[in-house]
C-alpha cells in the first residue's frame, strides 16, 4: 500500500447550489468548505436539469390539480399549498433519486454527505455510507413552524415516511442541536450511536479581530439590533414592546430592524428599518458588519427556531444575544455566557428588565461581550464544526474496512471538536 496520504472522496448532495451563498443563508457553502479543509475532497454531484422537462410539466400539472381540489375548502389556498409542499417533496425525492443514482455510478466516491437533504437521499440506492446533516426533523417542525401546522393527515403520513426512510438509510446523522437530534431518536427511532450534535458555525467570510472586540464598549444609547426576514415569527412585536419599555424605565434606546419591513403600526422615532442587506455585496456586507459592531444587544424574541445562525454571527462580533428558550436556540445561547433566554410567554417588559440590568452594569456588560466572542471562538465557528464532523466521518469510514479511505493529514481530523453526543 502506498504511503501517500489518501483523502476520502465526498459526494456532496444538496437541494440547492452550494456555491450560492444565499442557499440556506450560506450554510451549504460553508459546510462544503469545512469538509474540504478537515475531511476530504468534496465533489458536488449537481441536481436534475431544470427547464421544460416532462418531470417539470408533470409537477405543474399536479400543482394545478391540487389547488383546484383544495381551493373550494380554503379561500386563501393555505391548506392546498401546504399539501402541495409535502407532495412536492415526495415527488422531488423520487426524481432526485433517479438523477443521483446515475451520477453516483459515474464516479468513484467513499462517502455521501447530504446537508439539508432529507428529501434528496430518501430514495437513493447506493452502497456508500450516507451522512445526513440537518437542523430539524419533520416531526420537530410539525405544528411548531406555521408552514408545518394544520397539515392534512395524508401529508403528515407522507412526510414522516420520507423522513423515516432517510434517517434509516443514513449511516451517520449530524444535527445542529440536541433538540433536533432527540427528535430523530424519539420520533424516528434513530440509533443513538449514529447520532451526533455539532453546532453550525457563523456564515462569515472573516470574523473581526479579537482585539477589536476587546475594545468594544456599550454605546451612549442602548442599541438593539433585530435581524430577521419574518417580523411576526421572529417576535418583532415583542422587540418593539421592549424599546417602549426601556424608554419608560428612563433608558434611552434605539431599535434597528434589518431584513424585513414591519407593519405600519410599528413606528417610532427611535426605530430604524433596513429592509434587506445582501452579504454577497461587499458594500452591504460592510454595512451589516457595522450594525453588529455598533449595537449593544441582538434582540430576537423568536417564536420558532431550529437553531439561529444569526446568533453565531452576532457572537463573532462580541454581541450578546437576548432571545427565547425555544427549539434549538439553547444549543447556541448558554445563559450568562453569550446571552440570555426568556420563556416563550415573556413580553417586552420582561426583555427590557434583562437588558436594563446588563446595560446599567458596565463591568457585567463588558464581561458578557468577551464571553460572547469566546463562545464563537470555541464552538460557534466552521473550523470547530469541520474538526468535529471530519473526525466522526473519518472514524466511520475507518470502521468500514471495505470502504476505508486511508489516512488523513495531521490536524485535519485528529482533534476532537466541541460536540455533544447523545447516548
Amino acid at each position: 500500500m502506498s504511503d501517500e496520504i489518501k483523502r476520502p472522496r465526498i459526494a456532496f448532495v444538496t437541494p440547492m447550489d452550494p456555491r450560492d451563498k444565499r442557499a440556506w443563508s450560506g450554510t451549504l457553502f460553508y459546510t462544503a468548505q469545512a469538509l474540504q479543509k478537515y475531511c476530504g475532497e468534496v465533489i458536488h454531484i449537481g441536481a436534475p436539469a431544470q427547464g421544460n422537462s416532462s418531470s417539470k410539466q408533470a409537477l405543474y400539472k399536479k400543482l394545478r390539480f391540487l389547488l383546484k381540489k383544495y381551493a373550494p375548502y380554503n379561500p386563501f389556498f393555505s391548506i392546498g399549498r401546504k399539501y402541495f409542499v409535502c407532495e412536492y417533496r415526495i415527488f422531488t425525492a423520487k426524481r432526485y433519486a433517479k438523477f443521483a443514482n446515475a451520477a453516483l455510478a459515474s464516479q468513484s466516491f467513499d462517502v455521501l454527505v447530504a446537508p439539508a437533504s432529507t428529501t434528496e437521499i430518501a430514495f437513493i440506492h447506493t452502497h456508500l455510507p450516507i451522512v445526513l446533516i440537518e437542523d430539524a426533523t419533520f416531526a420537530s417542525l410539525h405544528n411548531y413552524y406555521p408552514q408545518y401546522s394544520g397539515l392534512p393527515e395524508r401529508s403528515v403520513r407522507s412526510m414522516n415516511a420520507l423522513s423515516q426512510n432517510a434517517i434509516k438509510k443514513a449511516s451517520m446523522l449530524i444535527y445542529a442541536s440536541a433538540w433536533a437530534a432527540q427528535s430523530a431518536i424519539d420520533d424516528y427511532h434513530a440509533d443513538p450511536n449514529k447520532v451526533h450534535v455539532i453546532p453550525i458555525g457563523a456564515n462569515l467570510e472573516q470574523a473581526p479581530a479579537a482585539a477589536i472586540i476587546e475594545q468594544k464598549k456599550k454605546s451612549d444609547r442602548c442599541r438593539l439590533l433585530f435581524i430577521g426576514f419574518d417580523w411576526q415569527r421572529k417576535g418583532g412585536d415583542i422587540a418593539f414592546e421592549t424599546l417602549l419599555a426601556l424608554e419608560q424605565q428612563g433608558i434611552e434606546a434605539e431599535l434597528i430592524v434589518c431584513g424585513c419591513v414591519p407593519p405600519r403600526k410599528f413606528s417610532h422615532k427611535h426605530m430604524k428599518v433596513i429592509p434587506y442587506l445582501d452579504k454577497n455585496d461587499a458594500k452591504q456586507y460592510k454595512e451589516l458588519e457595522q450594525l453588529y459592531l455598533s449595537s449593544d444587544f441582538l434582540l430576537l424574541p423568536t417564536r420558532n427556531e431550529c437553531f439561529g445562525l444569526v446568533f453565531c454571527e452576532a457572537n463573532a462580533f462580541g454581541l450578546p444575544v437576548i432571545s427565547t428558550f425555544t427549539g434549538g436556540v439553547p444549543e447556541v445561547i448558554r445563559e450568562g455566557e453569550n446571552g440570555f433566554l426568556l420563556p416563550l410567554h415573556a413580553r417586552g417588559n420582561d426583555y427590557a428588565r434583562v437588558i436594563a440590568r446588563l446595560y446599567s452594569d458596565e463591568q457585567s456588560y463588558n464581561d458578557l461581550v468577551r464571553s460572547s466572542r469566546k463562545a464563537f471562538d470555541d464552538r460557534l465557528n466552521w473550523d470547530a464544526w469541520g474538526t468535529a464532523a471530519g473526525t466522526f466521518i473519518i472514524e466511520m469510514l475507518q470502521d468500514r474496512p471495505e470502504q476505508a479511505p486511508g489516512t488523513v493529514p495531521t490536524g485535519a481530523a485528529g482533534q476532537k471538536g466541541p460536540m455533544k453526543g447523545l447516548q
